[in-house]
């Protein structure tokens, strides 16, 4: 099978021909079909005497002769641009995200190949050449010895998303998009404008959502929050440890924190408000109310198919906390320990009771000091009856650290 392959930018405002080379106008933009692996060229876009007219790309040939590319028209046979994709003016210098660079790049240029079935898209380039290339600067450089850079992201990897007047496209699919770890997935949306932003964010699950929110800045946060409705926006934060949702609420006015907490589940905005009544100095604003803990009679075995089927996150099973019969902290238990313990034996037998914890009225700035000075993991939080009421993992400690 024969082909010719070259760039959109060579043959973009280039001159059509009648059949008889009358000139009938300058071509302006493709038009694309994206129901297929690889968008089919439907219509030119031409600028002709009596004003622009789409026509049919069958209608339309593409000859190179000295360098440069003529077209020629054999009929002025219009065609219906509906839910086409105009590749110049919707594709060029818009923002794609590169799911292997995990960034936000800009589109410079399209790569088309001619095949017997017709003209398509089979690539954008993102490097600096496709951007001379369309200033026709490119091969006068390269002349000179100028080193420039090309790099091509394959169709196969772009899906072109509507998006009211606008078209987002997003380099692979939502799913691929979707496998993106959480902080990655949150710079690439802070990346964009708020509204691009929201179309990406609007289309992954509540559970996922909630893990992106999770990592973006505190503006972006406050941002996405106004974004929603109250409802969608309960929903996600209920996913949401309470520690960071209280978090992001005391960045709120307090009507708009209190209409959040109210459409949130009974158990879930308790916690959270528990959490906003610490002052922001204490421990108590900084704990999270998730942890791993057992009562002290529970044996190994099973604790370990509890463990299996709760399938706790990693950071919270560093330690397992032990409580007695008035739910008192007595001690913990490392995940080693558990590991190599006769299942038969209880964890009151293999606890450590010696271990560090702190009050939830201390100051943060106190957890710092002892986190770092005994290089703890993860440290149990008690209240004055030493009652377990929260956890702080060193991912915490950290976010604190870089906060000030």
């Amino acid at each position: 099978m024969q082909y010719t392959s070259f760039y959109l930018s060579r043959i973009v405002n280039s001159q059509i021909f009648s059949k008889d080379y009358q000139i009938i106008g300058k071509l302006k933009d493709l038009a694309v079909a994206t129901d297929s692996r690889n968008p089919k060229v439907v219509a030119a876009k031409i600028a002709t005497r009596d004003g622009i007219k789409f026509i049919k790309w069958d209608q339309i040939t593409i000859n190179k002769k000295d360098g440069k590319y003529h077209l020629l028209c054999r009929q002025l046979k219009e065609e219906s641009t509906d839910n086409l994709l105009l590749l110049s003016s919707q594709l060029l210098d818009r923002q794609i995200i590169d799911i292997n660079g995990r960034k936000v790049v800009r589109v410079n240029d399209i790569r088309l190949v001619s095949l017997t079935s017709g003209l398509f898209v089979i690539a954008v380039d993102i490097g600096t050449e496709g951007l001379l290339r369309r200033l026709g600067v490119a091969k006068p450089l390269s002349m000179l010895g100028f080193k420039m850079s090309s790099k091509l992201i394959l169709w196969n990897d772009v899906e072109p998303v509507l998006a009211g007047d606008e078209k987002l496209v997003l380099t692979k699919t939502y799913n691929k998009l979707s496998t993106l770890h959480p902080s990655d997935l949150a710079d690439i949306i802070e990346d964009f404008d708020t509204k691009t932003g929201m179309i990406i964010f609007s289309k992954l699950d509540n559970a996922r959502s909630a893990d992106v929110l999770e990592e973006m800045e505190e503006e972006t946060q406050l941002k996405v929050l106004a974004s929603l409705s109250t409802e969608k926006a309960a929903d996600i934060l209920e996913e949401m440890p309470a520690d960071e949702v209280a978090d992001i609420l005391d960045g709120l006015r307090k009507e708009k924190a209190e209409e959040l907490l109210n459409n949130m589940e009974k158990e879930a905005s308790d916690d959270v408000r528990e959490l906003m009544e610490y002052d922001e100095k204490l421990i108590g604003s900084l704990m999270s109310n998730e942890f791993v803990v057992y009562k002290s009679d529970e044996s190994v075995d099973a604790v370990i198919k509890s463990l299996r089927e709760q399938k706790p996150e990693e950071s919270l099973i560093s330690y397992i906390y032990v409580v007695n019969h008035k739910n008192i902290l007595i001690g913990k238990v490392s995940l080693r320990d558990l590991v190599i313990s006769e299942p038969t034996i209880t964890l009151k037998n293999i606890m450590h009771k010696d271990f560090i914890f702190m009050y939830d009225t201390d100051e943060i700035n106190e957890l710092i000091k002892m986190v770092s000075k005994y290089n703890l993991f993860a440290i149990p939080i008690v209240d004055k009856d030493m009652y377990l009421v929260g956890n702080v993992v060193i991912n915490d400690v950290i976010h604190e650290l870089l906060k000030n």
